[in-house]
C-alpha cells in the first residue's frame, strides 16, 4: 500500500476517535504507533505538559523508548524537552555527535541502541502542550515529508485535546491531562499484572488488554481496573480473544 494511501486511513482512525467522551490515552497510543508506521522509525514516546510546568510520559511504542524517555525527564535533558520549550522541530539528530548538547541523554540512547533522534511539538499556533520524541537505529534521516506527516499526526492530537475542553468548558485542559496520566499510571500497572499472569513481554499484554477495550467498547482504564482488582486476567481475556476469533472465522 502507497504511503499516501495508508496516510488518509490513519487520518480518518484518529479523527474517528475524537468523538465525545474520546479515550486520551488510546489516542495518543495510535498517534505514536502510526508515526512510527508512516516515516519509518523504530520507536516512539510522546510528553504532555501536566500545566503545572512539568512534562510527564503518556503513550510509548516500545519498552526502550519508554525508559529513555523516563530517563530524559529525570535528567532534565533531552531534544524532546527543547522541543517542548521552544515549540519547534528538532530533526534528524545524530546522537554519536550530539554529545555537547545533550552529554547524558545521547549516552542513554545510544546504549539502548538508537543513533538518531527527532522531536516535534504538540502545538496549536502558540500553544504548546507536549512533544513527540522519534528514535531509529542507523542513520536514517527523514526529509521534509516524512516531518510533514509526523507533525501533521501530532496536530491531530493537539486539536482533539484543545477541541475537546472547548465543548466541555467545565473540563479544564489541566484536568483532562491529569487524567491521561493518571489513566496511564493505571495502565501500566495492569500491563504488568497480565505479564506476570501470562508469562509474556508487557507489550504484549497491552496488546491483548487495548483489544479487549475496543472489541467490548470500554476504556483502557477501566479494563486496566478490572485486571488490578482481579476481575479480568490473562486467562479470560485470552480466551475472550480466541472466542472471538472463532465467531470471525465462522
Amino acid at each position: 500500500m502507497v504511503r499516501e494511501q495508508r496516510l488518509a486511513e490513519v487520518f480518518v482512525e484518529l479523527a474517528d476517535t475524537l468523538v465525545e467522551e474520546f479515550d486520551v490515552v488510546d489516542l495518543l497510543q495510535t498517534l505514536t504507533e502510526r508515526c512510527v508506521e508512516l516515516v519509518d522509525t523504530d520507536a516512539a514516546g510522546l510528553m504532555l505538559d501536566d500545566q503545572r510546568g512539568n512534562l510527564r510520559l503518556v503513550a510509548h511504542t516500545h519498552e526502550s523508548a519508554r525508559l529513555l524517555e523516563l530517563f530524559e525527564l529525570q535528567q532534565q535533558e533531552g531534544p524532546c524537552l527543547d522541543c517542548f520549550a521552544t515549540g519547534q522541530v528538532i530533526a534528524n539528530i545524530d546522537l554519536t555527535t550530539a554529545t555537547d548538547r545533550w552529554p547524558v541523554f545521547t549516552r542513554a540512547a545510544r546504549e539502548v541502541g538508537f543513533d538518531t533522534s527527532h522531536a516535534v511539538p504538540l502545538r496549536l499556533r502558540r500553544q504548546v502542550i507536549g512533544a513527540l520524541n522519534l528514535f531509529t537505529t542507523g542513520q536514517r534521516p527523514l526529509d521534509d515529508n516524512d516531518l510533514a506527516v509526523a507533525q501533521g499526526l501530532a496536530d491531530i492530537a493537539t486539536i482533539g485535546l484543545l477541541h475537546q475542553r472547548a465543548v466541555h468548558d467545565q473540563v479544564t485542559l489541566s484536568e483532562q491531562l491529569q487524567t491521561a496520566l493518571h489513566s496511564r499510571i493505571l495502565i501500566e500497572q495492569a500491563k504488568g499484572v497480565l505479564s506476570a499472569q501470562a508469562g509474556t513481554g508487557v507489550g504484549s499484554a497491552f496488546s491483548l488488554m487495548r483489544t479487549h477495550a475496543r472489541r467490548t467498547g470500554q476504556p483502557l482504564t477501566t479494563v486496566a481496573d478490572a485486571i488490578i482488582a482481579g476481575h479480568l486476567d490473562a486467562a479470560a481475556l485470552q480466551q475472550a480473544a480466541a472466542s472471538f476469533e472463532d465467531l470471525r472465522s465462522t
